[in-house]
């Protein structure tokens, strides 16, 4: 018994050792045919991989804190319309590389249906990346001196899911300019972006500074994007 399921742990099949083990332990294992008990053993085996693949999607995807899809508050009055968002749910806009963006006032909840969304296209195999629009010009930069920039950009690109939380927090500078319209570029109609502002989408033209990029990149945010619009009162008053 012990030579079979050090075997699978060699093979690499995590899964079917403890589901072997577990047989072994419960004397359950002389008591299945070899159908009932090899399909058992394939069934875990899937179920441990699919349960890996999602924990390490979500640990990549460097959330700042877990949101899940299933306890968004729907309040059409808030914004959170539950018809759009139940569309969402299905990541559709994922496999159709759409853009979401979210306004509204500091506390309303922003961040935390950007994450939400995140969350749910992970548990759906979908890879994503969480970055704050500050920590991820932080982060252009240090790979740029590192000369390391060109091969963060593909890698970014290649992503399924890129949220930038609080933009316009900060008015783009130089080649922070050029970086931004290259990921607004890179991820048109074919890889999902969802972006999060306090600021309505017509000031997002300062924030950009240079006015010919600012025009290519919101022609491309804006165009087709799913648009959600919070309102009501700061949700941290109520902790």
């Amino acid at each position: 018994m012990q030579e079979i399921e050090k075997s699978l742990h060699k093979l690499k099949l995590p899964g079917m050792a403890d589901c072997w083990t577990s047989l072994c332990e419960t004397r359950r294992a002389d008591k299945l045919s070899l159908r009932d008990g090899l399909q058992l053993l394939l069934q875990t085996e899937q179920d441990t991989r699919k349960t890996n693949r999602i924990a390490r999607l979500l640990k990549e995807a460097a959330f700042p804190y877990p949101a899940s899809f299933e306890e968004l508050d729907y309040d059409t009055a808030r914004g959170v319309d539950a018809t759009t968002v139940a569309q969402l749910g299905s990541c559709e806009f994922v496999r159709n590389g759409q853009t979401i963006v979210i306004n509204g006032p500091t506390g309303t909840g922003k961040t935390y249906l950007a994450v939400a969304l995140g969350n749910r296209a992970c548990r759906l195999g979908f890879n994503v990346v969480f970055f704050t629009m500050q920590k991820l010009l932080d982060r252009i930069k240090l790979e740029r001196l590192q000369g390391q920039e060109i091969r963060f950009m593909e890698k970014l690109s290649r992503v399924d899911m890129l949220i930038i939380d609080d933009f316009g927090m900060k008015v783009l500078e130089g080649q922070q300019q050029n970086d931004f319209e290259q990921i607004v570029d890179d991820r048109y109609r074919k890889k999902a972006l969802v972006i999060s502002s306090q600021l309505p989408v017509n000031d997002w033209y300062a924030v950009i500074g240079n006015e010919l990029i600012a025009e290519a990149c919101l022609d491309r945010i804006v165009h087709k994007s799913i648009r959600f619009q919070l309102k009501g009162e700061s949700l941290r008053k109520k902790y």
